[in-house]
C-alpha cells in the first residue's frame, strides 16, 4: 500500500497526523512527545513516525516546503492511508505587532499560489481551517493561560523575492504572517473531506529582521506541539 512518496505499511499511520515542514522536526517531536514511537516511513528522507500521546495514537510526518510538497503528502495520507485530521505545526514570518515565538492559529489563508484556483474551476477559494479543530486548540490555550492569536495568514510560493509590496498589502488587510503551506493544505482538506488546521510559531519578523536560530526552529517548539496534542485528546467520559 505504499505510495511513490510514503513507504509506510497499511495501518502504520494514525488517523491524526502532526505535519511540520521539516522532517527533522518530525523526528524531534516523536522523540520528545510520543511513547513507543516507531519510524514508519523514510522514503525520500521525509521522515514519519507513529506512537501514542497519553493513550491517543498519533503520527507525525514532515510535509516539505511549499504547497506542492505539502499537497503531495497530504493527498496520499488522506486517500491512501485514511488520515482524517492533519495539523500543521510550523513556523512563519510575522509582520506588524507580532513577536518571535508568538503562536498563531491560522483561521484562513490567502495565497499567491494558483494551486487552489486550478482545483476550483479558476475561481477564488476561501481557504479556511476546520472550525472544530480551531476551537479545540483555542479553548485548550484559554484553559491553560497560553497566549495565542487567531490570525489570517498568507501562503506564498516565493521564499526569496516575490511581490515587493507584499508586506504593505498584508498589513493593510490585517494579515499577521507568511508561510508557504497553509492555503494549499486548507484547500486540499476541503476537497478531501478531512479536518485541517495550521498552528504556527513566529520564527522571523519580516520588518524587524529578527530570526530564530536553526536549532530553535527544529527543536524549540515544544509549547506549540504540547498545546496541539492536548487539544486533540478525546473528551473525558463523564462518570455516572
Amino acid at each position: 500500500m505504499s505510495t511513490p512518496h510514503i513507504d509506510a505499511a497499511p495501518g502504520e499511520i494514525a488517523d491524526t497526523v502532526l505535519f511540520p515542514g521539516d522532517p527533522l522536526r518530525a523526528r524531534h517531536i516523536a522523540a520528545e512527545f510520543l511513547a513507543d514511537a516507531t519510524e514508519v516511513t523514510s522514503r525520500r528522507n521525509m521522515l514519519g513516525f507513529t506512537g501514542h500521546y497519553r493513550g491517543m495514537r498519533v503520527s507525525v510526518m514532515g510535509s516539505g516546503m511549499g504547497i506542492p510538497s505539502c499537497a503531495i503528502y497530504a493527498t496520499e495520507l488522506a486517500r491512501v492511508y485514511g488520515v482524517r485530521r492533519i495539523v500543521r505545526v510550523g513556523t512563519c514570518g510575522g509582520v506588524g505587532d507580532v513577536a518571535l515565538g508568538d503562536l498563531l492559529l491560522a483561521q484562513a489563508a490567502s495565497t499567491d499560489s494558483n494551486f487552489n484556483r486550478m482545483q476550483f474551476g479558476g475561481h477564488e477559494l476561501a481557504a479556511c481551517a476546520d472550525f472544530e479543530l480551531l476551537r479545540a486548540v483555542a479553548d485548550t490555550a484559554a484553559r491553560n493561560d497560553i497566549p495565542v492569536r487567531i490570525a489570517s495568514v498568507f501562503s506564498s510560493d516565493c521564499f526569496y523575492g516575490g511581490d515587493p509590496d507584499l508586506v504593505a498589502r498584508l498589513l493593510q488587510h490585517r494579515i499577521m504572517a507568511i508561510d508557504m503551506e497553509s492555503a494549499g493544505l486548507y484547500g486540499l482538506a476541503m476537497r478531501e473531506g478531512i479536518q485541517a488546521l495550521s498552528v504556527l510559531a513566529v520564527s522571523d519578523h519580516l520588518q524587524r529582521g529578527e530570526h530564530m536560530s536553526a536549532e530553535q526552529r527544529e527543536q524549540g517548539q515544544s509549547r506549540m506541539v504540547s498545546l496541539v496534542l492536548e487539544s486533540l485528546l478525546p473528551p473525558m467520559e463523564t462518570s455516572r
